[in-house]
């Protein structure tokens, strides 16, 4: 059995032996007794606040502002204006100096752009997914399939992608086995996205009038690009896919659609020739609607790899990835549709 201390009532002792300002303490430790009879050294002190009391509001708290009184917020661009404009304006000149001048050099720039986006695709696979699609085959065949295209046409350019994704195949055999499945497949997969869909644009410069074609195909996708941007900036309320890209509208889509019709009238009657302006208008809408798709497929890659952007070369754009997201599958359309209207050329 404990020993008790002999106090008859300890509560009352402790208590009488504090005093009203409670700075003394009985000897013997009464006063570290726990339980309800006994209080801190220092009553004075409040007691805490249990932690489901609400916290003490002050009493001349400033108002809060309402929802109502708060400044309406401004629509703004997700992108730096001035660098992307910029950047755009940049690109254009190289562009525009290389096509109508000399083709070859114009080639040469389709080619040196798909090798970049082939870079910057496997290294986000990497990253992200952790696929090692091999980049040499892929960047050497590539580069062939572009030039492919331009000498030899589309004969060519299936040969040229037949043989790239065979030395994706064989390449790929010097690792180990494990993943092999899956890198292959991904280099198959950009194979064809990025270098075989771009091969399209040099078979489009291979034409007597080539440079008018390529310059058509580019100012259509520009001008979707920009009136999808503008109309769904300023008027944009329905969403056009939300889960794949929230940023879309529908009302973007009718501004693509609207100035791609415009844009397209006016380049198959004074750019292309044989053409005329009802074939712009089908152009138009053509392109407008493989321009939006692209955008979305390659929004749908990012969204499953978990970024924003496919790079950063590009100031105000991101990566080249992000610049041939809609120029991509666009291509082969626009050159499909003016075989039909005006031959190969």
């Amino acid at each position: 059995m404990p020993i008790v201390p002999d106090f008859p009532d300890a509560g009352r002792d402790a208590q009488s032996a504090k005093g009203p300002a409670g700075r003394e303490v009985p000897e013997g430790g009464a006063a570290r007794l726990g339980g309800p009879l006994f209080r801190d050294e220092n009553p004075q002190e409040p007691m805490p606040t249990p932690p489901s009391a609400p916290a003490p509001q002050p009493t001349h708290a400033a108002p809060q502002p309402t929802p109502s009184s708060q400044p309406p917020q401004k629509k703004r661009a997700g992108r730096d204006l001035r660098a992307a404009i910029g950047v755009g304006v940049g690109l254009g000149a190289v562009i525009v100096v290389s096509l109508f001048f000399v083709k070859a050099v114009f080639v040469g720039v389709i080619a040196v752009a798909v090798v970049v986006g082939l870079w910057e695709l496997t290294s986000r696979l990497q990253e992200r997914k952790q696929i090692k699609a091999p980049l040499v085959p892929l960047a050497v065949g590539g580069a062939a399939m572009v030039v492919a295209g331009y000498l030899r046409g589309a004969e060519g350019a299936w040969v040229a992608m037949a043989l790239t994704a065979l030395a994706v195949l064989v390449w790929r055999m010097t690792e180990p086995p494990e993943g092999y499945l899956k890198d292959v497949t991904a280099g198959v997969f950009a194979a064809f996205y990025v270098p075989f869909l771009a091969t399209f644009v040099s078979m489009m410069l291979s034409a007597d009038d080539g440079p008018e074609r390529v310059l058509t195909f580019l100012v259509l996708t520009v001008v979707s690009d920009t009136g999808a941007y503008a109309v769904g900036w300023r008027f944009g309320k329905h969403k056009l896919a939300p889960r794949i890209s929230p940023g879309k509208t529908r009302e973007g889509l009718l501004g693509a659609v609207g100035f791609a019709m415009a844009a397209g009238a006016l380049c198959m009657e004074f750019l292309v020739d044989g053409g005329t302006w009802w074939q712009g208008l089908l152009l138009g809408l053509a392109v407008a609607a493989s321009a939006t798709l692209g955008d979305l497929g390659e929004s749908m890659i990012k969204r499953d790899l978990g970024i924003k952007d496919m790079g950063t070369l590009l100031p105000g754009h991101g990566g080249i990835m992000d610049r041939l997201d809609s120029l991509l599958p666009t291509a082969p359309v626009v050159w499909l549709l003016l075989v039909l209207f005006v031959g190969t050329g």
